[in-house]
Protein backbone atom coordinates (compact mmCIF):
# COMPACT_ATOMS: atom_id res chain seq x y z
CA UNK A 1 0.00 0.00 0.00
CA UNK A 2 1.18 3.43 -0.98
CA UNK A 3 0.00 6.82 -0.24
CA UNK A 4 0.78 9.89 -2.78
CA UNK A 5 1.99 12.70 -1.82
CA UNK A 6 -1.44 14.96 -1.38
CA UNK A 7 -3.72 12.51 0.90
CA UNK A 8 -6.86 15.01 1.23
CA UNK A 9 -7.04 14.76 -2.64
CA UNK A 10 -6.14 11.41 -3.12
CA UNK A 11 -7.43 7.90 -2.31
CA UNK A 12 -5.15 5.10 -1.10
CA UNK A 13 -3.96 2.88 -3.82
CA UNK A 14 -3.45 -0.78 -3.94
CA UNK A 15 -0.69 -3.17 -5.12
CA UNK A 16 -0.35 -6.83 -5.52
CA UNK A 17 2.01 -8.68 -4.00
CA UNK A 18 4.62 -8.30 -7.11
CA UNK A 19 4.50 -4.54 -6.67
CA UNK A 20 1.82 -4.08 -10.02
CA UNK A 21 -1.02 -1.10 -8.99
CA UNK A 22 -3.92 -2.46 -7.93
CA UNK A 23 -6.70 -0.25 -8.26
CA UNK A 24 -5.96 3.55 -9.49
CA UNK A 25 -7.09 6.20 -7.09
CA UNK A 26 -10.43 8.42 -8.28
CA UNK A 27 -9.62 12.53 -8.58
CA UNK A 28 -12.88 14.60 -7.41
CA UNK A 29 -14.14 16.65 -10.26
CA UNK A 30 -13.76 20.85 -9.50
CA UNK A 31 -16.69 22.53 -8.88
CA UNK A 32 -15.60 25.26 -11.78
CA UNK A 33 -16.52 22.31 -14.20
CA UNK A 34 -20.23 21.96 -12.68
CA UNK A 35 -20.48 25.95 -12.92
CA UNK A 36 -19.71 26.22 -16.58
CA UNK A 37 -22.43 22.72 -17.41
CA UNK A 38 -24.99 24.92 -15.81
CA UNK A 39 -24.14 28.25 -17.74
CA UNK A 40 -24.13 26.13 -21.09
CA UNK A 41 -27.86 24.78 -19.94
CA UNK A 42 -28.84 28.23 -19.13
CA UNK A 43 -27.60 30.10 -22.38
CA UNK A 44 -28.94 26.95 -24.60
CA UNK A 45 -32.41 27.06 -22.95
CA UNK A 46 -32.56 31.07 -23.44
CA UNK A 47 -31.69 30.69 -26.51
CA UNK A 48 -34.77 28.26 -27.08
CA UNK A 49 -36.60 30.24 -25.85
CA UNK A 50 -36.59 33.14 -27.62
CA UNK A 51 -38.35 33.59 -30.70
CA UNK A 52 -37.54 36.69 -32.90
CA UNK A 53 -39.96 37.69 -35.70
CA UNK A 54 -38.91 40.08 -38.47
CA UNK A 55 -40.75 42.65 -40.59
CA UNK A 56 -41.81 40.71 -43.44
CA UNK A 57 -42.92 36.93 -41.41
CA UNK A 58 -45.40 35.21 -39.35
CA UNK A 59 -44.26 32.95 -36.53
CA UNK A 60 -46.76 30.26 -35.71
CA UNK A 61 -45.94 28.94 -31.92
CA UNK A 62 -47.30 24.92 -31.57
CA UNK A 63 -47.51 22.70 -28.61
CA UNK A 64 -47.46 19.28 -29.56
CA UNK A 65 -48.52 20.21 -33.30
CA UNK A 66 -51.12 22.29 -32.56
CA UNK A 67 -51.20 26.07 -33.12
CA UNK A 68 -51.17 28.10 -29.23
CA UNK A 69 -50.69 31.74 -31.16
CA UNK A 70 -49.71 33.47 -34.06
CA UNK A 71 -47.24 36.66 -33.88
CA UNK A 72 -47.55 38.96 -36.37
CA UNK A 73 -45.12 41.67 -35.23
CA UNK A 74 -41.77 42.05 -35.52
CA UNK A 75 -39.59 42.02 -32.51
CA UNK A 76 -38.78 39.50 -29.65
CA UNK A 77 -40.87 37.17 -28.13
CA UNK A 78 -40.79 33.78 -25.82
CA UNK A 79 -42.22 30.64 -25.65
CA UNK A 80 -41.68 27.81 -23.42
CA UNK A 81 -38.55 25.72 -24.52
CA UNK A 82 -38.67 21.78 -25.51
CA UNK A 83 -42.63 22.27 -25.21
CA UNK A 84 -43.70 24.43 -27.94
CA UNK A 85 -41.83 24.80 -31.30
CA UNK A 86 -41.85 27.89 -34.25
CA UNK A 87 -42.81 27.81 -37.47
CA UNK A 88 -41.57 30.81 -40.07
CA UNK A 89 -44.11 31.44 -42.66
CA UNK A 90 -43.80 34.85 -45.02
CA UNK A 91 -45.48 38.20 -44.79
CA UNK A 92 -44.98 40.10 -48.13
CA UNK A 93 -46.36 40.29 -51.35
CA UNK A 94 -45.49 36.75 -53.46
CA UNK A 95 -44.98 36.66 -57.11
CA UNK A 96 -45.72 32.84 -58.87
CA UNK A 97 -44.89 32.48 -62.16
CA UNK A 98 -47.46 30.18 -63.60
CA UNK A 99 -46.50 27.38 -66.81
CA UNK A 100 -48.06 28.27 -69.49
CA UNK A 101 -51.30 26.54 -70.60
CA UNK A 102 -53.29 25.52 -73.65
CA UNK A 103 -56.85 26.97 -73.61
CA UNK A 104 -59.85 26.16 -76.19
CA UNK A 105 -61.71 29.51 -77.17
CA UNK A 106 -65.44 29.55 -77.64
CA UNK A 107 -64.65 29.05 -81.51
CA UNK A 108 -62.58 25.92 -80.85
CA UNK A 109 -59.22 28.58 -81.23
CA UNK A 110 -56.25 26.89 -78.91
CA UNK A 111 -54.39 29.56 -77.27
CA UNK A 112 -51.12 29.73 -75.33
CA UNK A 113 -51.64 31.55 -71.93
CA UNK A 114 -48.31 32.76 -69.81
CA UNK A 115 -49.19 34.42 -66.75
CA UNK A 116 -48.43 35.21 -63.31
CA UNK A 117 -50.14 35.70 -59.68
CA UNK A 118 -49.59 38.42 -57.12
CA UNK A 119 -50.44 36.73 -54.17
CA UNK A 120 -50.13 37.07 -50.18
CA UNK A 121 -50.86 35.07 -47.04
CA UNK A 122 -53.91 37.06 -44.82
CA UNK A 123 -54.76 34.41 -42.60
CA UNK A 124 -51.57 32.39 -40.89
CA UNK A 125 -53.83 30.46 -39.01
CA UNK A 126 -56.25 28.87 -41.79
CA UNK A 127 -52.97 28.97 -44.06
CA UNK A 128 -51.11 26.60 -41.45
CA UNK A 129 -53.94 24.33 -40.75
CA UNK A 130 -55.18 24.04 -44.54
CA UNK A 131 -51.81 24.00 -46.32
CA UNK A 132 -49.27 22.97 -43.76
CA UNK A 133 -47.42 26.28 -44.02
CA UNK A 134 -46.03 25.32 -47.01
CA UNK A 135 -45.46 28.25 -49.70
CA UNK A 136 -45.18 25.37 -52.16
CA UNK A 137 -48.15 23.69 -51.31
CA UNK A 138 -49.80 26.88 -52.06
CA UNK A 139 -49.01 27.65 -55.24
CA UNK A 140 -49.87 24.38 -56.48
CA UNK A 141 -53.69 25.33 -55.31
CA UNK A 142 -53.05 28.62 -56.67
CA UNK A 143 -52.05 26.78 -60.29
CA UNK A 144 -54.80 24.85 -60.30
CA UNK A 145 -57.43 27.73 -59.09
CA UNK A 146 -56.35 30.08 -61.90
CA UNK A 147 -55.85 27.61 -64.41
CA UNK A 148 -59.58 27.00 -64.04
CA UNK A 149 -60.81 30.52 -63.87
CA UNK A 150 -58.59 31.35 -67.33
CA UNK A 151 -60.22 28.04 -68.90
CA UNK A 152 -63.46 29.02 -67.88
CA UNK A 153 -63.00 32.30 -69.19
CA UNK A 154 -61.41 32.16 -72.76
CA UNK A 155 -63.73 29.22 -73.16
CA UNK A 156 -66.81 31.73 -72.86
CA UNK A 157 -64.81 34.25 -75.27
CA UNK A 158 -63.96 34.25 -79.28
CA UNK A 159 -60.18 34.33 -80.23
CA UNK A 160 -60.53 38.32 -81.25
CA UNK A 161 -62.37 39.18 -78.26
CA UNK A 162 -59.49 37.79 -75.54
CA UNK A 163 -56.96 39.47 -77.83
CA UNK A 164 -58.82 42.84 -77.84
CA UNK A 165 -59.53 42.41 -74.00
CA UNK A 166 -56.06 42.07 -73.14
CA UNK A 167 -55.24 45.27 -72.28
CA UNK A 168 -58.92 46.18 -70.82
CA UNK A 169 -59.07 48.98 -73.94
CA UNK A 170 -60.69 49.08 -77.39
CA UNK A 171 -60.16 51.78 -80.05
CA UNK A 172 -63.11 52.32 -82.21
CA UNK A 173 -64.70 54.29 -84.91
CA UNK A 174 -67.74 56.28 -84.13
CA UNK A 175 -69.84 57.79 -87.07
CA UNK A 176 -71.43 61.05 -86.03
CA UNK A 177 -73.31 62.47 -89.16
CA UNK A 178 -74.01 61.54 -92.87
CA UNK A 179 -72.95 63.28 -96.14
CA UNK A 180 -75.87 65.82 -96.84
CA UNK A 181 -76.05 69.67 -98.38
CA UNK A 182 -79.04 71.68 -96.60
CA UNK A 183 -79.51 74.78 -98.39
CA UNK A 184 -76.06 74.65 -100.57
CA UNK A 185 -74.03 74.11 -97.36
CA UNK A 186 -71.86 71.41 -97.39
CA UNK A 187 -71.62 68.75 -94.24
CA UNK A 188 -69.12 66.17 -94.27
CA UNK A 189 -69.12 62.79 -92.40
CA UNK A 190 -67.27 63.41 -89.51
CA UNK A 191 -65.73 60.38 -87.53
CA UNK A 192 -63.68 60.01 -84.31
CA UNK A 193 -62.13 57.97 -82.26
CA UNK A 194 -63.31 56.88 -79.37
CA UNK A 195 -61.48 54.92 -76.84
CA UNK A 196 -64.19 52.20 -74.67
CA UNK A 197 -63.49 50.57 -71.65
CA UNK A 198 -64.24 47.09 -71.83
CA UNK A 199 -63.66 44.36 -69.11
CA UNK A 200 -60.22 42.75 -69.61
CA UNK A 201 -59.24 38.97 -69.32
CA UNK A 202 -57.46 39.96 -65.77
CA UNK A 203 -60.63 41.14 -64.47
CA UNK A 204 -62.85 38.10 -65.93
CA UNK A 205 -60.41 35.54 -64.08
CA UNK A 206 -60.47 37.38 -60.68
CA UNK A 207 -64.06 37.76 -60.47
CA UNK A 208 -64.17 33.68 -60.58
CA UNK A 209 -61.20 33.80 -57.99
CA UNK A 210 -63.24 34.40 -55.18
CA UNK A 211 -63.36 32.06 -52.37
CA UNK A 212 -59.36 31.91 -52.11
CA UNK A 213 -59.22 33.75 -48.66
CA UNK A 214 -61.59 32.26 -47.15
CA UNK A 215 -60.80 28.14 -47.87
CA UNK A 216 -56.73 29.11 -47.95
CA UNK A 217 -56.33 32.15 -45.70
CA UNK A 218 -54.57 33.74 -48.79
CA UNK A 219 -55.49 36.46 -50.85
CA UNK A 220 -54.48 36.62 -54.72
CA UNK A 221 -54.01 40.49 -55.40
CA UNK A 222 -53.39 40.29 -59.28
CA UNK A 223 -53.22 37.46 -62.20
CA UNK A 224 -51.64 39.17 -65.26
CA UNK A 225 -51.35 37.60 -68.53
CA UNK A 226 -47.99 37.85 -69.65
CA UNK A 227 -47.87 36.86 -73.29
CA UNK A 228 -51.16 35.38 -75.14
CA UNK A 229 -49.92 32.91 -78.59
CA UNK A 230 -51.02 31.06 -80.85
CA UNK A 231 -49.54 27.00 -81.38
CA UNK A 232 -46.73 26.74 -83.42
CA UNK A 233 -48.95 24.10 -85.32
CA UNK A 234 -51.65 27.04 -86.66
CA UNK A 235 -49.67 29.86 -86.26
CA UNK A 236 -48.84 30.29 -89.79
CA UNK A 237 -52.64 29.38 -90.78
CA UNK A 238 -54.18 31.89 -88.14
CA UNK A 239 -51.53 34.48 -89.81
CA UNK A 240 -52.34 34.03 -93.02
CA UNK A 241 -56.18 34.05 -92.08
CA UNK A 242 -55.67 37.53 -89.93
CA UNK A 243 -53.93 39.09 -93.01
CA UNK A 244 -56.74 38.11 -95.39
CA UNK A 245 -59.38 39.65 -92.98
CA UNK A 246 -57.62 42.33 -92.38
CA UNK A 247 -56.89 43.24 -96.51
CA UNK A 248 -60.58 42.65 -97.24
CA UNK A 249 -61.18 45.34 -94.50
CA UNK A 250 -58.78 47.76 -96.06
CA UNK A 251 -60.60 46.87 -99.51
CA UNK A 252 -64.11 48.13 -98.13
CA UNK A 253 -62.16 51.39 -96.13
CA UNK A 254 -60.70 51.81 -99.91
CA UNK A 255 -63.93 51.36 -101.66
CA UNK A 256 -66.11 53.58 -99.30
CA UNK A 257 -63.06 56.65 -99.31
CA UNK A 258 -63.35 56.55 -102.87
CA UNK A 259 -67.77 56.46 -102.83
CA UNK A 260 -67.16 59.60 -100.33
CA UNK A 261 -64.58 61.50 -102.35
CA UNK A 262 -66.77 60.98 -105.51
CA UNK A 263 -69.48 62.11 -103.85
CA UNK A 264 -67.71 65.11 -102.53
CA UNK A 265 -66.80 66.36 -105.82
CA UNK A 266 -70.05 66.04 -107.22
CA UNK A 267 -71.44 68.34 -104.99
CA UNK A 268 -68.32 70.56 -105.09
CA UNK A 269 -68.50 70.96 -108.91
CA UNK A 270 -72.51 71.76 -108.23
CA UNK A 271 -71.98 74.28 -105.58
CA UNK A 272 -69.05 75.98 -108.00
CA UNK A 273 -71.47 76.34 -110.78
CA UNK A 274 -74.45 77.57 -108.52
CA UNK A 275 -71.80 80.02 -107.43
CA UNK A 276 -70.35 80.92 -111.11
CA UNK A 277 -74.10 81.32 -112.40
CA UNK A 278 -75.14 83.95 -109.39
CA UNK A 279 -71.91 85.65 -110.14
CA UNK A 280 -72.96 85.98 -113.60
CA UNK A 281 -76.58 87.18 -112.94
CA UNK A 282 -75.03 89.92 -110.43
CA UNK A 283 -72.15 91.09 -113.05
CA UNK A 284 -75.24 90.80 -115.91
CA UNK A 285 -77.24 92.95 -113.46
CA UNK A 286 -74.43 95.39 -112.27
CA UNK A 287 -73.95 96.45 -115.95
CA UNK A 288 -77.36 96.69 -116.96
CA UNK A 289 -77.35 99.26 -113.89
CA UNK A 290 -74.46 100.63 -115.16
CA UNK A 291 -75.65 101.14 -118.58
CA UNK A 292 -78.67 102.80 -116.89
CA UNK A 293 -76.92 104.83 -115.11
CA UNK A 294 -74.85 106.13 -118.05
CA UNK A 295 -77.86 107.19 -119.94
CA UNK A 296 -79.46 108.35 -117.58
CA UNK A 297 -76.32 110.66 -117.76
CA UNK A 298 -76.18 112.05 -120.89
CA UNK A 299 -80.12 112.56 -121.10
CA UNK A 300 -79.51 115.48 -118.31
CA UNK A 301 -76.36 116.45 -120.10
CA UNK A 302 -78.51 116.73 -123.28
CA UNK A 303 -81.82 118.36 -121.93
CA UNK A 304 -79.76 121.72 -120.96
CA UNK A 305 -78.93 124.17 -123.54
CA UNK A 306 -75.60 125.06 -122.13
CA UNK A 307 -73.65 121.53 -122.34
CA UNK A 308 -76.04 120.12 -125.59
CA UNK A 309 -72.87 121.98 -127.54
CA UNK A 310 -70.06 120.37 -125.38
CA UNK A 311 -71.13 117.10 -125.20
CA UNK A 312 -71.90 116.77 -129.00
CA UNK A 313 -68.85 118.05 -129.48
CA UNK A 314 -67.32 115.31 -127.20
CA UNK A 315 -69.38 112.34 -129.14
CA UNK A 316 -67.66 113.98 -132.42
CA UNK A 317 -64.53 113.43 -131.01
CA UNK A 318 -65.33 110.25 -129.89
CA UNK A 319 -66.71 109.02 -133.46
CA UNK A 320 -63.58 110.65 -134.73
CA UNK A 321 -61.39 108.38 -132.62
CA UNK A 322 -63.35 105.32 -133.55
CA UNK A 323 -63.21 106.00 -137.25
CA UNK A 324 -58.98 106.79 -137.28
CA UNK A 325 -58.42 103.11 -136.03
CA UNK A 326 -56.07 101.50 -138.39
CA UNK A 327 -53.99 102.76 -141.24
CA UNK A 328 -54.51 104.62 -144.35
CA UNK A 329 -57.68 106.85 -143.07
CA UNK A 330 -59.00 109.77 -144.79
CA UNK A 331 -61.56 111.92 -143.08
CA UNK A 332 -64.23 114.38 -144.95
CA UNK A 333 -64.87 117.00 -142.56
CA UNK A 334 -68.11 119.52 -143.72
CA UNK A 335 -67.16 123.15 -143.48
CA UNK A 336 -69.43 123.73 -140.67
CA UNK A 337 -68.14 120.72 -138.10
CA UNK A 338 -66.90 121.82 -134.99
CA UNK A 339 -63.93 120.12 -135.63
CA UNK A 340 -63.32 121.20 -139.58
CA UNK A 341 -63.54 124.83 -137.80
CA UNK A 342 -60.98 123.98 -135.16
CA UNK A 343 -58.63 122.24 -137.35
CA UNK A 344 -59.73 126.13 -139.59
CA UNK A 345 -58.57 128.04 -136.18
CA UNK A 346 -62.01 129.81 -135.87
CA UNK A 347 -62.34 128.73 -132.14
Amino acid sequence: MAINENQSNVEYERFNSDGTKKGAAKKKKPKGFLIVLLLFAVVFIGFNSMVVTKENQYKLIRQFGRVQRVISTSGLSFKMPFVESVDTIPNELLLYDLPASDVITSDKKSMIVDSYVLWQITDPLKFAQTLSCSVSNAERRIDTIVYNATKNTISNMKQDEVIMSRDGKMTITVEQSESDVVNNDLELPSETKEVVEITSLTEEIMEQINHVEDQYGIEIVTVEVKKLDLPDDNKQAVYTRMISERENIAAQYTAEGASQAKMIENTTDKEVAIMISNAEAEAEKIIAEGEAEYMRILSDAYSDPEKTDFYSFVRALDALKASMTGDNKTIILSDDSPIAQIFNGQY
